[in-house]
């Protein structure tokens, strides 16, 4: 288990504290559209300024390419934080620069210091060790708060720590590991959903899952491929071919667990308001159709698999569910989890698209936890393990 913040020592006045945070919000016409992660970082940043550190924060933002970009810089970031934290809130950039080493050592107490994106630097996914130095120089200890970017071994992540010491957990992470862990042994009756595009990323998962789970609904593309390989005539619909032979295989592992649409909607061009839009039986789906969402019958279904259950993991969404002709049928599953989870069942959203439709039903604080990085949370439930926390778990050294 990673060091947390309470293993750091006791006295951390005028100390700067180095925390990556993610900070990977979404932009639009220059502002902040979404403060979601800005606001998971606040309870491990007002622990911090609480005990008199100085907080300097590496975030990443998007994907630059290892070069400078204004449309990805992380300055409209700033003002929100200090909104937010009540805070003033400096600037900085480059984040590895001399003027970021001295904004660092000049930071005054009570005000934090945000530098700016890590990824304008093609050293940060290389996990480049100069950078990783650089990056070190502005802090006396370091605090890894970012849980979506655990999975990731860069500069800012992994590199950072195995030069700068001691290290530990922020609040956000520690609280994700804890939700998770739960899964590890999770109250009966247990019940998985996953939804999406691809197997292949999930497959190990799945099965894992499989083997404590009383049963696993499948939505979203995937389920396209589950019915093929079943034999069904899928017609226009995004099937994952490479996948096929896997399908069969985990049907034929346990197919009595395994819920499968029994219906679902239908559209000959997604992406086409004006396009034929209808629900049929999966045994149904006419050539140049393309199943986009599950139908009422499979919505319903699914709805009964869960009442009663005692915890339920979910990630992908059972659709296309950013337009809302195809959102019913994950709508209809984030009602779901909200419901047994008013009954007391505990519910983990699996972070990503999942954790966005049911932020965008309405239902976020409905359910028991939602990941902040749906990355991560695969990754960890499937190996117990993160390159980043593994990390900050490596060494243990005093602070100088």
């Amino acid at each position: 288990m990673a060091r947390t913040l309470r293993d750091l020592p006791a006295d951390l006045a005028g100390k700067r504290a180095l925390v990556r945070v993610d900070y990977n919000v979404p932009l639009e016409a220059g502002e902040v559209a979404d403060a979601t992660r800005v606001e998971a970082s606040l309870p491990t940043l007002r622990w911090l300024l609480l005990r008199g550190a100085r907080p300097v924060l590496l975030s990443h933002l998007g994907r630059p390419g290892g070069r400078p970009n204004p449309a990805f810089s992380l300055a409209p970031v700033g003002p929100v934080l200090a909104g937010l934290l009540g805070v003033g809130v400096d600037f900085a950039a480059p984040c590895d620069g001399e003027s970021a080493l001295r904004a660092s050592r000049e930071l005054v107490a009570g005000r934090i210091l945000l530098l700016e994106n890590t990824r304008f630097l093609p050293g940060e996914a290389a996990n480049d060790r100069a950078l990783a130095g650089r990056l070190a120089r502005l802090g006396d200890f370091f605090v890894n708060d970012a849980f979506g970017t655990l999975h990731r071994a860069h500069a800012s992540t992994t590199g950072v720590p195995g030069q700068l010491h001691p290290s530990a957990a922020g609040l956000l992470v520690e609280r994700e590991l804890k939700a998770l862990g739960v899964l590890a042994d999770p109250p009966r009756p247990f019940a998985v959903a996953f939804g999406g595009a691809k197997i292949g990323d999930k497959i190990d998962l799945m099965r894992r899952f499989l083997e404590r789970a009383d049963c696993l609904l499948v939505g979203g593309a995937m389920a396209n491929t589950f019915l093929r390989a079943r034999g069904v005539d899928t017609g226009a619909s995004l099937v994952e071919e490479t996948a096929l032979d896997l399908a069969r295989s985990i049907l034929s592992e346990a197919e009595e667990k395994i819920r499968l649409p029994v219906d679902v909607t239908v559209t000959s061009r997604a992406g086409d308001p004006g396009a034929k839009v209808e629900e049929v039986p999966v045994d149904a789906i006419e050539p140049g159709m393309a199943a986009v969402d599950i139908g009422p019958e499979s919505r319903a279904r699914y709805a009964t698999s869960l009442r009663g259950c005692a915890s339920f993991f979910w990630n992908g969404p059972m659709g296309l569910f950013e337009d809302s002709r195809f959102a019913a049928g994950t709508f209809a599953l984030a009602e779901a989890a909200a419901e047994i989870t008013a009954a007391g069942a505990f519910t983990v959203i699996g972070g990503g698209d999942s954790a966005a439709a049911v932020r965008r039903a309405g239902l976020i604080g409905g359910v028991s936890h939602v990941c902040t990085g749906g990355g991560a949370a695969l990754e960890y439930l499937g190996s117990g393990r993160l390159p980043g926390l593994d990390a900050l778990s490596s060494r243990e050294r005093n602070m100088p």
